[in-house]
């Protein structure tokens, strides 16, 4: 491994420690010595990376801290290109929009041999199914999700037995092949539910804030699901 590519390791390591980490922990991650470790450190706080710290205390890398294009690798630079290709197809409108302006400026500042790679690259996207459709607009469900504000639906049963109305407190929002998934919050049920996009035939924002955080409901949720038996 290439000094770049140690540094560049470094700085992945400390981005997924929110908390300071010790120099031992950081050496054992990044496969090096603590000696070499502290010179690392060093080199990148010479380059301007925010790290708080010394020994004894830990590391912690200062949020905001963007690395320079270059220090991207290859494969990197196709996990940006795959997944910007798979909302811009499978998303909404707008997150479509959105994915494709990233990757606009993401190789807008790309070196030109990276650039080229990017512009020859043979990853791609396969065709979306044609049967799948959402009957709502995706873009105002994530902006209830973002303010975590209370959606009013009318919702498809299942086997297409009747609608039903509900008042729900969406917080997460799943993209399958197939299909898309809010999670949220049912007043009433009292309890989460998954509602099918594509049996949602109409909804109407409410404007008001429910009262949880969608964190808290994301951590009650995720720890449901971990503990349902396997089938």
């Amino acid at each position: 491994m290439s000094r770049a590519e140690r540094l560049l390791e470094l700085i992945e390591v400390l981005r997924r420690h929110r908390r300071p980490a010790s120099g031992s922990t950081l050496a054992r991650e990044t496969g090096v010595s603590l000696r070499t470790l502290y010179r690392d450190i060093a080199s990148l706080r010479a380059q301007g990376a925010p790290i708080e710290g010394e020994p004894g205390l830990g590391y912690v890398l200062q949020p905001g801290f963007m690395l320079p294009p270059l220090m991207l690798r290859d494969e990197e630079i196709e996990a940006l290109l795959l997944g910007s290709q798979w909302v811009a197809e499978r998303g909404d409108e707008r997150l479509g929009t959105a994915a494709r302006n990233a990757m606009a400026k993401v190789a807008s500042v790309l070196p030109d041999d990276l650039r080229n790679r990017l512009d020859t690259s043979t990853l791609m996207i396969g065709p979306v199914d044609a049967a799948e459709t959402d009957t709502v607009d995706l873009a105002v469900i994530r902006e209830a999700i973002r303010k975590e504000h209370r959606l009013e639906i009318v919702y498809r049963k299942e086997g297409g037995k009747g609608e039903t109305r509900r008042t729900i407190w969406p917080f997460a929002l799943g993209f399958f092949e197939r299909v898309r998934v809010v999670v949220a919050w049912c007043e009433l049920r009292q309890a989460i539910r998954h509602f099918r996009g594509d049996r949602i035939l109409a909804m109407s924002l409410t404007g008001e804030r429910y009262p949880r955080r969608r964190h808290a409901l994301m951590r009650e949720w995720q720890q449901a699901e971990q503990e349902k038996p396997l089938r």
